[in-house]
């Protein structure tokens, strides 16, 4: 389980590199990710504590990070 946190670099171990097609890309671990549909699940709800949304923040912020980081590595290797 992920604890509560305020800066999303302490997420970092969490992340991992996937072969997909020839590329490498960057994907949250299985308990990551699972951490974060059940903390959606509960801000859904209307069940989540201001820890949670903290915590759902920074997950966010370093989805968007490694998503752009992604598209730039899709980008660059259709470009090659």
């Amino acid at each position: 389980m992920v604890t509560t946190l305020n800066r999303p670099s302490s997420l970092i171990h969490e992340i991992q590199l996937e072969k997909v097609d020839n590329l490498n890309l960057f994907k949250f671990s299985e308990s990551l990710q699972l951490r974060m549909e059940s903390l959606l699940e509960k801000k859904k709800a209307d069940q989540i504590n201001s820890d949670e949304i903290t915590e759902l923040d920074a997950i966010g912020e370093l989805d968007r990070i490694f998503t752009h980081i992604n598209a730039m590595l899709a980008a660059q290797n259709a470009h090659q």
